[in-house]
Formats: structure tokens, sequence, C-alpha cells
């Protein structure tokens, strides 16, 4: 950092596993990409090329060696990992994998199902190889799907080899965990953390409100994704204080009551 402050709370040191932010790369350009590592590289842990932008993004692997040299993990969205599924294509998407070197891979089924068993099936054969996250979660909005069903599906899918599991929320942050509203669907978060540790799942949380929300709740290093390019610094402020919201989350009793 450029200067000392006291009163900032301890975030994990790089390579973490914990206080994650994914940031969504949904079609930057290789220079967009080198200017965002410039300035955010060393608060981003992970970027997920978004739904299937990889298929149409210019200058793929020269993007994909950027990240890489920066020691960040890419990953393809699970939304092209689904259309490849969708075709009968598994073992071609594991060739995809290797042919641009991934090390990480999104697994889901927001668009299309997948039995349970057989995601886990994949989730198992893909883990040999590569770090997996896998995703829980509908992408269709008045899909309900019961906290029961959620706990079991993450805890199914970290026992099959998922790194992380990610809680789905979309891009636009108003399906999933989230009501259409925006707003955190608060009783379904609290059963899932009561039996999923919660260092083990990767919140989406696109808008503000949805950060501010979950630092509150589970403090500075809880995980975050889908975190737009231009939000990863805004996104570090609230996380460490130095933003409104949780501007007296991490001052003394002393200090707060001199001034709030």
């Amino acid at each position: 950092m450029n200067f000392e402050l006291p009163y900032i709370p301890e975030r994990e040191t790089q390579p973490r596993s914990t206080g994650l932010t994914m940031m969504m790369d949904k079609g930057l350009s290789w220079r967009q990409t080198e200017n965002f590592i410039h300035t955010a590289g060393e608060l981003t842990d992970l970027v997920k090329f978004g739904f299937g932008t990889s298929y149409m993004t210019k200058d793929l692997e020269k993007k994909l060696e950027l990240y890489k040299q920066a020691g960040i993990k890419t990953y393809f969205g699970g939304t092209l990992f689904e259309a490849f599924i969708a075709r009968g294509m598994f073992d071609d998407y594991r060739r995809l994998l290797d042919k641009y070197k991934m090390e990480t891979c999104e697994v889901s089924d927001g668009s299309i199902v997948i039995p349970s068993e057989k995601k886990c099936e994949y989730i198992s054969t893909l883990s040999k190889d590569f770090t997996v996250l896998s995703e829980v979660g509908s992408k269709e909005a008045g899909i309900f799907i019961s906290p029961s069903k959620w706990i079991s599906m993450m805890q199914t899918e970290l026992e099959a080899g998922s790194w992380k599991v990610i809680a789905e929320a979309r891009e636009s942050g108003n399906v999933g965990i989230y009501r259409p509203n925006g707003t955190a669907h608060v009783a379904l978060v609290n059963k899932i953390i009561s039996n999923v540790k919660v260092e083990n799942i990767l919140w989406e949380a696109p808008q503000k409100s949805q950060q501010v929300w979950f630092i509150k709740q589970f403090g500075a290093n809880v995980n975050l994704g889908n975190i737009s390019h231009d939000e990863v610094i805004p996104l570090e402020c609230l996380r460490l204080g130095l933003r409104g919201d949780t501007f007296f989350d991490y001052l003394p009793e002393n200090v707060l009551a001199e001034f709030k």
C-alpha cells in the first residue's frame, strides 16, 4: 500500500484460498487487460471469462498469458462448459482446456439440467487435472431451490473434488441467492453456512450493496465473485473499511464513541 493507516483489517496474502476476489472479464481487449493488471492485478485472485465470451474474444491466448504472468487464475465461464455438455462434447471440452493450458475450470448446471450424480462425475474427472469450481443454483428467475438441496449439492460437489462452490447470482445479481430486487435471501444464506464452511463458498456479488452485505456478515476475507473489472479496487476499499458503507466496522470503540 502507498502509506500506513491503523485499524485496517488484515487481508490474507496471495496466493490465498480465502478472501478471494473473482473478476468477470466480459470481453476486455488485451490492452485493457494489461491496464487492469497494472492497476488491480495484485487485488485479483481469479478471472472468469464470462459465459461464452472466450468463443469470440480476440487475442485469447495473449490475454491468458498476461493473467498467468500476473499470478491470476483464469477459467472459462460455466455456461461454456454447459454449451459443450449440451452438444455431447465433454471430451472436446477437456481438449479445449488442454489446448489453452488452463489450470482451472468451472462446472455448472445453471442453464441445462444435469443430474447431480452426473455433475459430480464431471467434477471428479476434471479435478484429476484441474482446479475445479462448481456452481450451484439456477440462472433462471423464479426457479426455487430448497435450502436443503442447496446444502446437499454444495456438500456433494465439494466431496467430488470442487475447490470452491460458487453460489449463483448471474452477472445481474437478481437470481439464486438473491431476490429479484437484488437483496440477499438471508435465511437461505444462514442455512447454507450452518452446514458448509464459508471459506469453501464463493458468493457471486456483482452489486455494491451485495458486497457490503457479505463483508458485514463474514468480514473482509469473504470470497466474492462476478466483480466488474472497474470495481475491484472499490471492492477492496469496502473490505478494508475505506468506504462509507464499512467505514466504522473496524475502528476501535474509543474512536467510534468520539466520531459516530
